[in-house]
């Protein structure tokens, strides 16, 4: 079983899966894999690998939505799936929710 399947055990003694995916190593961003509340200390997969990262949200995250990994200043460049899909419209910090208020996409 890969550590994507492998449950995590908690401080509290409870399971829990990862809360997010990461499709590339150095990718800015991260898509929920369930709903993520504000201050939840989730973790997320590589893809690549199955290798694990930890990140404290800032924000309440929905399901399929993008949580950062990498703390950007406006008008930079964002990363997924290895590519640029998209400019920061704020400063981001790990943990930000990540979605049209503070991105634009790279397209026009």
């Amino acid at each position: 079983m890969g550590k994507v399947e492998q449950a995590v055990a908690t401080k509290a003694g409870k399971v829990a899966a990862h809360s997010f995916l990461i499709h590339h190593k150095g990718d800015h961003v991260g898509v929920a894999t369930s709903n993520i509340q504000n201050g939840e200390k989730v973790i997320g997969v590589f893809m690549e690998d199955n290798s694990e990262i930890e990140v404290v949200a800032k924000g309440d995250i929905p399901l399929g939505h993008k949580i950062a990994l990498a703390e950007l200043g406006v008008n930079e460049p964002v990363l997924k799936y290895g590519i640029q899909i998209g400019v920061t419209t704020t400063e981001w910090q790990v943990g930000d929710y990540v979605h049209t208020h503070n991105i634009k996409t790279a397209r026009w």
